[in-house]
């Protein structure tokens, strides 16, 4: 048995683990795993990941959960170029430092702009109040502002000269809210040129691709959710970003 991801490229952390496996040339059954209809909560999932989370990883009888430790095995089984991963300490330590930072920040208000904006507004039938959008929007620019300052600063890429993962994860997570209408690189021309680098560096066909499903996220209705998910998961978003 080969090597299979477990994806669902409406996930953010899918599609991230995606391009960077296509970029590499890594070889992987793809798996889809529809998280509208409920098939992370399967029986024949759960031998997978028990958590019940997309993406996942099974390499014969092992198996693996969360994106950063799949990418992360990725890198050491298939050797992967150097500058993916940097063997020098403190370019190593400049991509960990992104990839602990991102989660509560980056990912966190990226996926909250992209769910107040499009998801929460199908599943409910009608547009939050506009002080809720614009609260998201406000909590995004802020780490934007830290990821230009912080992170970026005034070199290429997160670790330096070279792409590396923090580059794909972070460019996968700022594409979120442009999937749903909201142009976060306008008037942000550093921000703008750092992704232009990272496309040509992994392939922006590839980069396409991969976001192909989440960028025709306005063409998705409320019937292609199982019905027995569709109440429950609006429930829990409008507690988890406290938009009731």
């Amino acid at each position: 048995m080969g090597l299979e991801l477990y994806l669902d490229l409406l996930s953010q952390p899918c599609r991230a683990l995606y391009i960077f496996a296509r970029a590499n040339n890594i070889p992987f059954e793809f798996k889809r795993v529809q998280l509208s209809k409920g098939q992370h909560k399967t029986e024949e999932f759960q031998k997978v990941n028990v958590l019940m989370k997309v993406p996942a990883l099974r390499d014969g009888s092992f198996t693996l959960a969360e994106s950063i430790a799949i990418l992360l095995y990725l890198v050491r089984k298939f050797k992967t170029p150097d500058h993916w991963y940097p063997s020098d300490l403190q370019k190593r330590a400049r991509v960990d430092e992104y990839l602990s930072w991102q989660h509560a920040n980056i990912r966190a208000k990226a996926s909250k702009l992209f769910i107040t904006k499009a998801l929460l507004p199908l599943l409910t039938g009608q547009p939050l109040p506009p002080e809720k959008l614009e609260s998201a929007t406000e909590e995004l620019n802020v780490v934007l502002k830290q990821f230009e300052e912080k992170f970026l600063q005034d070199k290429p890429f997160i670790a330096g000269s070279e792409v590396s993962l923090a580059d794909i994860v972070a460019l996968v997570e700022l594409m979120q809210p442009v999937c749903a209408g909201y142009d976060l690189f306008e008037e942000r021309p550093k921000l703008t040129e750092w992704r232009r680098r990272v496309e040509e560096a992994v392939g922006k066909q590839l980069f396409q691709e991969a976001h192909q499903e989440i960028m025709n996220i306005k063409n998705l209705t409320a019937d292609q959710f199982a019905p027995e998910l569709m109440e429950s998961f609006k429930q829990h978003l409008l507690k988890q970003y406290s938009l009731n």
